[in-house]
């Protein structure tokens, strides 16, 4: 399932996803999988996403069904 929220907030945040990417550690790639739905994060990195986009676990990642 897509992430959305994800896109949203790093839109927010006038971020590209290189950009998040470089502030959390990881690679464009990597988010750019992570808003398609077809990477499942570790905790560490939904961590590192939320306080570089000041949300919260449950703003970003949670999926109601």
């Amino acid at each position: 399932m897509k992430n959305i929220k994800l896109k949203v907030a790093r839109a927010e945040h006038d971020l590209s996803q290189e950009e998040l990417a470089k502030r959390v550690g990881v690679s464009r790639q990597t988010i750019g999988l992570i808003e398609l739905g077809k990477y499942n994060p570790t905790l560490s990195l939904c961590k590192s996403i939320c306080k570089a986009l000041s949300r919260t676990l449950d703003e970003l990642f949670w999926d109601e069904d």
